[in-house]
């Protein structure tokens, strides 16, 4: 009776102790969990604080951007030197702005870039942008030393080129190195086919390196100039022109900096009192229309 009794006073002890163990098991637990949540209630407060305060300043940015700063006011910062950061149309920091436009623009029309297509110097955008599309690639400079060219004339007296040839003439940043503008253009639609298309560039604002010996820069066009001179050889409903830049890349392109030093959404803003680059697409009519 009396071993019995110890026995299942022992046991009982054995329970209360396991539920003891038990609870302050629970208690670290709930304590450690409490924890953990007093960490995360505070990382969400430090995250939301810095995500306020990005916010504030990216208001006040926008605020002090859109603000026309007094006289004096301007910070140039790197931009205030008299030499520009890169000579080299930003070649050394990365791709030129200009030819994010250029491209920009070619990829947007490289369904006109079929059959028989014809580049300057040498043929990269046509590979780039013609794809399968094209049947014939040819390329032509005035340079009888240049390896990539199949045709070797001056667009002002190509009389050897015949007529209706090209289904595609892709002319970028090349009008503007040529003296006689009106018998370049003349040329380009003569060797289009009929309904073939012309898709060029130019530059607008730009260095023009005009102080080396072996660069020639005789010209840079506007939309208004670009499109009285493409009508007197097209007709004008065929020619379509636009143009490309604002204030901020202009300053970057003459500086010399790159298409990476840029966000595409400064790249893409449009103000057309900023003509950084001119597109102009142009369609030979059909015989007979």
């Amino acid at each position: 009776m009396t071993r019995r009794y110890f026995d299942g006073a022992r046991a009982a002890l054995r329970q209360l102790l396991l539920g003891y163990k038990q609870i302050r098991l629970s208690d670290n637990e709930s304590a450690q969990e409490r924890q953990r949540a007093e960490r995360l209630r505070e990382k969400d407060r430090r995250l939301a604080l810095q995500t306020q305060s990005a916010a504030q300043r990216g208001t006040q940015d926008k605020a002090r951007r859109k603000r026309r700063p007094s006289v004096g006011e301007v910070r140039f910062g790197d931009l205030r030197r008299l030499s520009p950061i890169s000579r080299d149309y930003g070649l050394d920091r990365g791709r030129p702005i200009d030819r994010y436009y250029i491209e920009k623009f070619l990829a947007g029309h490289a369904d006109d870039i079929r059959g028989r297509v014809l580049e300057i110097k040498d043929s990269a955008y046509t590979r780039k942008f013609g794809s399968e599309r094209v049947n014939v690639s040819d390329v032509l400079d005035i340079e009888e030393d240049n390896p990539h060219a199949t045709i070797v004339a001056d667009l002002t007296s190509a009389d050897h080129v015949p007529s209706d040839t090209f289904d595609c003439i892709i002319f970028t940043q090349t009008l503007h190195v040529i003296y006689d503008l009106n018998a370049a253009v003349q040329t380009l639609q003569r060797i289009l086919k009929p309904g073939g298309i012309l898709l060029a560039t130019f530059p607008g604002i730009s260095k023009t390196s005009c102080a080396r010996r072996d660069h020639y820069f005789y010209w840079a066009l506007t939309t208004l100039s670009a499109r009285r001179l493409f009508a007197e050889a097209f007709p004008a409903e065929n020619v379509e022109i636009e143009a490309h830049g604002n204030v901020l890349a202009v300053i970057a392109f003459m500086q010399g900096l790159a298409v990476r030093d840029l966000r595409r959404r400064e790249l893409d803003y449009q103000d057309p009192d900023y003509e950084l680059l001119i597109t102009l697409r142009a369609v030979k009519p059909n015989e007979g229309s």
